[in-house]
């Protein structure tokens, strides 16, 4: 298989702390892949060197076959991320800040905003974002996340705040995105919520990946 990303050898040092250490892994179009590790493991360093959002000491990465610490990365339009920490203006409500993101992405803003249905949020579309809480906030980084049918999708930790249904409601979305063939990684500290989900599980410990493979294969 292709792999839409592929990670060789890479290292992230931040002075003289040892972020991610000779890390190597491809995914394939369609695996869903569970990022598992402490917090501090290297998973949203990870997560951020393939976005472009910093670079590696050393190593080699690819992202539907660039560069995307590159100055011109076209790819990055066809990428949805979820961080863990989803921030916007407060000010908006939640139908114009993803008809915001949209625009962003150059993809139809009425599509998009048919996402928040989709993530349970159509009710709340008019409310101010001030006024939602966490797990309705990390729902609108989930619709924005899928705006434009990305072909990777990274998702950091991405059911902190969400009820037992919308996890379910959540998993259902992406597990359907995997199907379609989209690229899935999903970062978590706890595999108990994944086993059943990821076709494949990495394991990140203090900045090397210490395992790598399906859940019978691991056992």
């Amino acid at each position: 298989m292709t792999a839409t990303i592929h990670i060789a050898d890479v290292i992230k040092h931040y002075n003289k702390v040892e972020a991610v250490r000779g890390v190597s892994f491809d995914l394939a179009a369609g695996e869903m892949v569970a990022l598992i590790g402490h917090n501090g493991a290297g998973k949203t360093t990870l997560m951020k060197m393939m976005l472009g959002l910093i670079r590696p000491t050393r190593g080699t990465i690819a992202v539907l076959g660039e560069n995307p610490a590159a100055g011109e990365f076209s790819s990055r339009r066809q990428l949805g991320y979820l961080p863990e920490n989803v921030a916007f203006d407060a000010a908006l409500s939640g139908r114009e800040t993803q008809a915001f993101y949209a625009r962003l992405k150059r993809e139809p803003v009425q599509e998009a905003l048919a996402l928040l249905d989709i993530v349970g949020l159509g009710d709340a579309a008019k409310r101010r974002v001030n006024t939602y809480s966490k797990g309705m906030r990390q729902r609108l980084g989930l619709a924005q996340a899928l705006i434009g049918r990305p072909r990777v999708l990274l998702l950091d930790e991405p059911t902190t705040g969400l009820d037992p249904e919308l996890r379910q409601t959540f998993y259902d979305v992406i597990q359907k995105l995997a199907a379609e063939g989209t690229t899935v990684l999903l970062s978590s500290h706890a595999l108990t919520e994944l086993e059943e989900r990821a076709g494949r599980v990495i394991i990140m410990n203090r900045g090397l990946k210490v395992a790598d493979g399906t859940l019978e294969e691991l056992r």
